[in-house]
């Protein structure tokens, strides 16, 4: 399943040096990410790990995912710098994924995070020129626009231009590294 070129919906706002253990804290790691009822545990505890303090800044106290809850009303997420930092599990993009989110907007990545959410086709990591998490604010709709490289603030009427994509565009649309490869001939298709 390729990616939408346009994603729109609420925004979550998130801090610098957001960590895979606040993402998807270690305790739950134990759910099978194949079986269809218990990978929903990861949407449940998504963010869960980020100080209540701090969750949807910058007013703090928003949980991601409502208690009892494994899906956000949330589609995209707006970080600082270094957004993904920690250990290098593919499970804090999938965990974002299970819970609804889309897209994150960061101006900086750890890159095994960044390479997590493309290779598994679980979120589009765009790239921020300016940090958005001092001006954007958690409930504001924005609307991400992959091709034209820019996301918009349509509650506060702003719009923010994003580093193009490159060549990982090519397998966001695919939908993942796999299907990517199937494309090029690069694995043989049964």
């Amino acid at each position: 399943m390729s990616e939408p070129k346009v994603i729109r919906g609420k925004a979550y706002i998130l801090g610098d040096d957001i960590d895979t253990d606040q993402i998807i804290p270690a305790e739950h790691l134990v759910y099978s990410l194949d079986d269809p009822e218990e990978s929903k545990k990861y949407g449940s505890f998504a963010l869960s790990g980020v100080p209540l303090a701090q969750a949807g800044l910058p007013e703090g106290g928003t949980p991601f995912v409502k208690n009892g809850g494994w899906q956000s009303t949330f589609r995209i997420i707006i970080g600082g710098k270094n957004f993904g930092c920690g250990s290098s599990r593919e499970h804090a993009p999938y965990a974002l994924n299970k819970a609804g989110a889309l897209a994150v907007v960061a101006t900086s990545y750890a890159r095994i995070f960044y390479r997590n959410s493309i290779n598994g086709g679980y979120l589009i990591p765009a790239t921020s020129r300016e940090d958005l998490s001092r001006i954007y604010r958690t409930g504001d709709e924005v609307e991400l626009d992959t091709v034209g490289g820019v996301v918009r603030n349509i509650s506060q009427g702003l719009t923010h231009e994003l580093v193009p994509l490159g060549d990982v565009a090519a397998i966001i649309e695919a939908g993942n590294v796999f299907e990517y490869a199937k494309r090029m001939g690069m694995i043989a298709t049964a």
